[in-house]
């Protein structure tokens, strides 16, 4: 597993030749390495290196947004970014505490989620589908088909799974069937050591947030609904196979 730690930031996009650099120095790892990172879908074959074996996983986009909104208002969050630049001043207390149904019933810059925006009043992470459609500029704007269209087009082609944050069980089965040689027994070890987990990334103290204000939130996210009900329903359609074929496989055993 290889890791860059935490002194390097993230970009929403990468121009070509840092696509270049990043794509040719993961092909540089031996086999059997592991690569994670906040990073966009590259095409490796764009640069005549062997595609890599593509995972990721999607989340609930209103619930997405809502979580991101706590976690950088998080302890730990912000212990990061103090490491990556100590010189950058502080918030204030009223930012900390400002409460998210109020930022967007009041009409908050921050917690507003413009369709098609392309520039934003601060970072939020709502284009979910940003990791799967790339660094081309039809990606950015948020909520974009022409973005989801290509991000759907890239989950096909390229990952080889897809799994989703609320249904645990059926991803790790699917991982552990379609790429066993990284997840072979990982249902297993995750129900044994679940209690014992600890996510320094959990935001324990997020407050309850109303319907109504969930609802206002998912009118603007109509795409990248779209886009999250096709990786699921897809990641759905990899767990019917490979249950028929353990069936078929107990039935010859019968």
């Amino acid at each position: 597993m290889e890791r860059e730690g935490l002194h390097r930031p993230t970009k929403r996009q990468l121009e070509k030749h840092e696509q270049r650099e990043l794509a040719e120095t993961i092909s540089e790892f031996v086999e059997g390495s592991v690569y994670i990172e906040h990073v966009n879908w590259i095409d490796f074959e764009a640069f005549d290196l062997p595609k890599p074996i593509y995972i990721n996983l999607v989340r609930d986009p209103v619930e997405r947004v809502i979580s991101w909104y706590f976690y950088s208002r998080g302890a730990y969050k912000n212990a990061i970014e103090y490491r990556k630049n100590p010189d950058k001043p502080i918030k204030s207390a009223e930012w900390y505490k400002k409460d998210f149904n109020e930022c967007v019933r009041s009409g908050d810059p921050e917690c507003q989620y413009v369709p098609f925006s392309v520039k934003d009043f601060v970072g939020n992470f709502k284009r979910q589908t940003l990791f799967f459609c790339g660094h081309h500029d039809d990606c950015i704007p948020f909520n974009s088909p022409a973005a989801v269209q290509m991000a759907k087009e890239h989950v096909e082609r390229d990952y080889a799974v897809v799994g989703s944050w609320e249904d645990t069980n059926i991803t790790l089965t699917v991982f552990e069937k379609y790429i066993p040689r990284f997840f072979q027994g990982a249902k297993t070890v995750f129900e044994i050591h679940n209690n014992q987990i600890t996510n320094r990334n959990k935001n324990k103290r997020k407050p309850k947030i109303d319907a109504d204000v969930k609802e206002m939130i998912r009118k603007n996210f109509t795409n990248e609904y779209d886009f999250y009900y096709f990786c699921k329903q897809r990641l759905y359609k990899q767990y019917l196979a490979v249950s028929l074929k353990e069936l078929a496989v107990m039935e010859n055993l019968n």
